[in-house]
């Protein structure tokens, strides 16, 4: 197993520091978060630079910008401009501008690096980015219906739609 499909694998990725003499993994390693990727042999100077960058906290590091990448494309996406993630099996379709691409990253993964107080877990196979609901109404069965901007709309469940309404003091 490949460092790789040990990532894919994990639930909770842990910061992840790459090191190998192949750089031909280097766009993989970002697209699965990598704080860094050192190329052998290290120099001392390099490895601590790398390591500055580990938070020596218990506490999950919150993303600030995500490198994405679909096929030949690649985007450095800031947080505030996704306004939906969404759940297709192990991989998160990233919504931003009028982007949707696919990345090998779980939404359950995504979610525990996600500043609660920007986005919120509309159901099981979305979070949308509070910042970009525009309006909320009262849907058939009591739920929510959050309309982002843009139009989009999402359904919430009854159990989230009840904490969007503490969050949102609706």
């Amino acid at each position: 197993m490949t460092g790789f499909d040990l990532l894919e694998r994990l639930e909770d990725v842990p910061q992840v520091i790459f090191t190998t003499a192949y750089d031909q993994y280097a766009i993989q390693a970002f697209e699965v978060s990598a704080l860094d990727y050192l190329l052998k042999p290290v120099a001392p100077a390099r490895l601590a630079a790398a390591l500055a960058k580990v938070r020596p906290s218990p506490e999950t590091p919150r993303l600030e910008q995500v490198f994405v990448r679909d096929g030949d494309r690649c985007w450095i996406v800031r947080l505030p401009d996704i306004f939906l993630l969404e759940s297709e099996g192990n991989y998160t379709r990233i919504c931003f501008g009028n982007e949707r691409p696919l990345i090998r990253r779980s939404l359950n993964a995504l979610e525990s690096q996600l500043d609660p107080a920007m986005f919120f877990r509309a159901g099981r196979k979305q979070i949308v980015n509070l910042k970009w609901i525009e309006k909320v109404d009262v849907a058939i069965g009591g739920g929510l219906v959050a309309t982002l901007r843009g139009g989009r709309t999402v359904e919430l469940s009854r159990r989230q739609s009840a904490r969007l309404r503490e969050i949102l003091s609706l």
